[in-house]
């Protein structure tokens, strides 16, 4: 079992991850001193382990379409029904897309109550649940409202990644991919805990400088600002983990085009991703111009087009990308049918026959 601290001002609290580490649950909440529990949990009942203390389960769906201020309400109704007070805890049990919506409920009930993610994901055991970040979708795009809520304790039980689709691991292959471009050491040879142990010791370090992401911690968007893009102009059928990754390469090549690094670097990013089986293509249906109007509603995007981008000095927000070297490096992506792109993917080779541009 690694243990990873993360060490705030005001808050601090310790990552765990290995088999079995979600048996610590009733330890854990007992030293938080908590008399009554909510478990929010998108698995099946046994899959939740024993809290010692009184408990309401509450059943979640996994999903962008949940991850809604319909959803938060619903919860903190149902935190109000079961009497649950500021000396009390909610538990999440599920992907990152639970971690969310649940974290949000507990930062918003009584204005917080303590909460610890069970993350059952990959995705969400290397990101989503750490670092204290929560957030639900607009219409108008995706995490467009949140706060930030850190956990009082994040478990990550590797176990559970067993039961998990090829489709759902490569999801979270795609945030372990990016960090390879933020600081981490080449994480290709590693096993699977390795690998999630170097990401979270990475995020925690990152997070423990910078919170509230006025700086630092944008390093962590990396390919992001196209991913969400493409979440959103697909309706959800590229997952997360794939469109970082399809962000990932293009952040290489923006980052090309603008004469940040040689062409040597570019295709780093192609490889890294390609390693890991990840699509690589933009869909054929997403529209450079749609794309753009989409990115220009992203969080880091303060008077024009933003992006975290590879340099001289490593990853670093770059402001300001003008929209029609944007438009160009789109432009010239290969392209995929959706389809393909996350149909046939498997780690170490190339996920698509694609039409280059």
């Amino acid at each position: 079992m690694a243990s990873i601290p993360l060490r705030l001002r005001d808050h601090s609290y310790d990552v765990l991850i290995g088999p079995g580490v979600r048996t610590s649950l009733a330890e854990t909440i007992q030293r938080l001193g908590a008399r009554r529990a909510v478990v929010v949990s998108a698995r099946p009942e046994e899959w939740v382990p024993e809290t010692g203390v009184e408990t309401l389960l509450l059943p979640a769906r996994d999903g962008e379409q949940d991850k809604t201020l319909a959803t938060v309400e619903a919860l903190c109704g149902e935190f109000v029904r079961f009497g649950l007070t500021r000396s009390d805890v909610v538990v999440s049990c599920g992907g990152g897309t639970t971690t969310d919506v649940v974290g949000l409920a507990a930062a918003l009930y009584h204005r917080g109550v303590p909460v610890v993610h069970l993350p059952t994901t990959l995705l969400a055991q290397v990101d989503a649940s750490v670092g204290g970040k929560t957030a639900v979708n607009l219409p108008a795009g995706k995490n467009l409202v949140g706060t930030y809520w850190q956990p009082s304790a994040v478990l990550c039980d590797t176990d559970y990644l067993s039961t998990l689709p090829r489709r759902e691991m490569l999801n979270g292959l795609g945030e372990i991919a990016r960090c390879h471009f933020i600081g981490a050491a080449d994480l290709r040879g590693l096993s699977l805990e390795e690998q999630i142990t170097a990401s979270v010791t990475l995020k925690a370090g990152i997070v423990e400088k910078d919170e509230r992401d006025t700086g630092l911690r944008h390093l962590l968007n990396y390919g992001h600002t196209l991913g969400h893009a493409l979440e959103k102009a697909t309706d959800f059928a590229l997952r997360h983990g794939e469109a970082v990754a399809i962000g990932t390469v293009f952040a290489g090549r923006l980052a090309g085009a603008l004469g940040r690094i040689d062409e040597a670097r570019v295709e780093e990013h192609l490889d890294i991703v390609r390693h890991y089986g990840l699509p690589t293509a933009l869909p054929l249906e997403a529209e450079p111009a749609a794309l753009i109007d989409l990115m220009r509603h992203d969080k880091k995007a303060m008077t024009g087009l933003g992006f975290v981008l590879d340099g001289p000095k490593g990853a670093e927000l770059v402001s300001d990308v003008p929209a029609q070297v944007v438009a160009r490096v789109l432009d010239r992506m290969p392209r995929a049918r959706t389809a393909d792109l996350v149909g046939d993917a498997v780690p170490g080779a190339s996920t698509t026959d694609v039409v280059q541009k």
